[in-house]
């Protein structure tokens, strides 16, 4: 890299850490400061909140990280671009400050639902057998929830932000924020990328205004520029440009080079997805929109298991004192040794079969549903039960290709795999093998930073458009391929097993919310 190159510096704010991210115009990663967080604090049983400006503060410390382990200088970058977490929201009075903390996607209360809409769209929604559909939406929305049990703050409320849109505004001092930011709870039109008409039924199901919304830009437009303030902060130049991004998904999708419908992107992170980018409007799970893109104009079709690599940690905590424990004796990655685990079980953990609904979902699965193991015998031990979380997720993720390609009418052939799972090659090799396709695992881990710098590229006029931007910036690390013997064991359970799970459980699921309540 010639001192002369400009850098982009990517601010990647996910549920785990803040990263601040230095990339040149060829997606080299060329300097990193990573500030590790606390996800959330909660004040009640299945709360998950944070305060607006401790993101802001972290967001400091990772630049200040930066700039401590490198020798490139802040006048060598041309632009900022941010990408965070989705569906995190904050409220902010007349003067931009925070009223309370922020309700991050990771909270589980619900608001009162009195009663279905009112009017036509309440006909609609009962003809169509959307009802409970509409009413998880109204549930989990969470203006709702804080006008119905805080309606001083709600009365104070003059912007409702996403944590982008915050994070923007801090940076910038203006109240906008990227079309490919808008995953939520919010009256968002995901066909038309914008915000919902007035006629829209997202308007009488939310208590939100027009005027506390931010004003809307796509991908790899400018939002502003950088204020004094923000610059001392992040210690770069007062007045670079602040270029729209996307959030974190749609960022991985593109910094893993998914610019067709029939490279399958996989996100094996906190939540796992798998997502193909389309210029078509395809809905994965009918009456559920596809997401917004890092790509202009173009939609992410998304199927997600929403507690997804979660379960490796949950696992991990519960299970893996043994493996930490040597890990740290030895002077290696903790990683390595759950690798090992893996490697030691055959294919098909010995007939042991994982569904991993361990969060209720909207529609498939429903907002009964639960985890389940079946298949139990006297020969199993940890080493198999890991290695069914990991096959269990994979079995998710391959239906929700089939239902993405039965939807979309387009084959998937090629897999991208990224996220904190994708560094385990016993994972990617166990991809490959389940879904009989090739695994690529991406040439740098940070692919959601990647994206956003690809974002700020054409924004920048770095490259002069996305696919040159995407071509020159992205490149395929390793490759898994599929054992032909392996891949057929797999498609049996998958075919004959896994896919009867649901259908079978889910009488049984229901009995049990009805007799203890939970998911409530």
């Amino acid at each position: 890299m010639a001192q002369s190159d400009p850098l982009i510096l990517a601010i990647d704010n996910g549920t785990q850490s803040v990263r601040a991210l230095l990339f040149d115009s060829c997606g080299h990663l060329v300097g990193k400061g990573k500030q590790e967080i606390e996800p959330y604090f909660s004040e009640q049983p299945g709360w998950a909140e944070q305060h607006p400006e401790y993101f802001w503060e972290q967001l400091g410390k990772a630049c200040q990280r930066l700039w401590s382990s490198t020798d490139i200088r802040p006048d060598q970058v041309a632009g900022i671009t941010v990408t965070t977490q989705r569906g995190t929201v904050i409220n902010l009075d007349s003067d931009g400050k925070p009223l309370r903390p922020a309700i991050t996607w990771l909270d589980q209360r619900h608001a009162r639902v009195d009663g279905p809409l009112k009017g036509p769209w309440g006909w609609l929604f009962k003809t169509l057998r959307l009802e409970e559909t509409i009413e998880r939406f109204r549930e989990k929305t969470q203006a709702n929830w804080i006008a119905q049990n805080q309606p001083d703050i709600w009365a104070n409320t003059a912007h409702y932000l996403l944590l982008s849109g915050y994070l923007n505004y801090r940076l910038t001092g203006e109240f906008r924020d990227s079309t490919g930011s808008q995953v939520g709870y919010l009256p968002f039109d995901y066909k038309n990328q914008r915000w919902a008409s007035p006629r829209d039924f997202k308007w009488q199901a939310m208590p939100v205004t027009r005027d506390m919304l931010p004003d809307l830009v796509q991908p790899g437009e400018t939002i502003g520029h950088l204020h004094a303030e923000a610059a001392s902060h992040l210690g770069v130049p007062q007045g670079l440009p602040v270029i729209a991004a996307a959030s974190d998904k749609a960022c991985e999708i593109l910094g893993s080079g998914g610019l067709t419908p029939d490279v399958g992107c996989m996100s094996y992170g906190t939540t796992a997805t798998i997502n193909t980018t389309s210029r078509r409007y395809v809905e994965p799970t009918r009456f559920m929109p596809p997401y917004p893109s890092a790509l202009p104009g173009h939609y992410s079709t998304e199927v997600m298991i929403y507690r997804g690599f979660w379960m490796v940690s949950w696992f991990k905590q519960q299970f893996g004192l043994r493996e930490q424990k040597l890990a740290e004796a030895r002077g290696i990655e903790p990683e390595a040794l759950f690798d090992e685990l893996v490697d030691s079980v055959p294919a098909g953990s010995m007939g042991l079969m994982l569904q991993p609904y361990w969060s209720p979902g909207v529609r498939n699965p429903g907002p009964e549903a639960k985890g389940s193991i079946i298949g139990f015998g006297d020969v199993h031990t940890r080493a198999h039960l890991y290695r069914a979380i990991l096959e269990g997720l994979a079995y998710a993720l391959r239906e929700g290709k089939e239902r993405i390609e039965k939807r979309s009418g387009q084959k998937i052939r090629r897999l991208r795999v990224a996220g904190g799972g994708s560094q385990s090659n016993a994972a990617m090799q166990l991809t490959a093998d389940i879904f009989g396709l090739p695994a690529e695992r991406p040439h740098t881990y940070e692919t959601s930073g990647l994206g956003a710098a690809i974002d700020a590229a054409v924004g920048l006029k770095l490259h002069p458009d996305f696919a040159t931007a995407v071509a020159k910036m992205t490149r395929v690390g390793d490759t898994f391929y599929p054992n032909p013997e392996t891949s057929a064991l797999y498609n049996r359970l998958y075919r004959e097993v896994y896919l009867d799970m649901y259908p079978r459980l889910q009488p049984l699921y229901h009995k049990i919310r009805n007799i203890t309540g939970y998911p409530k």
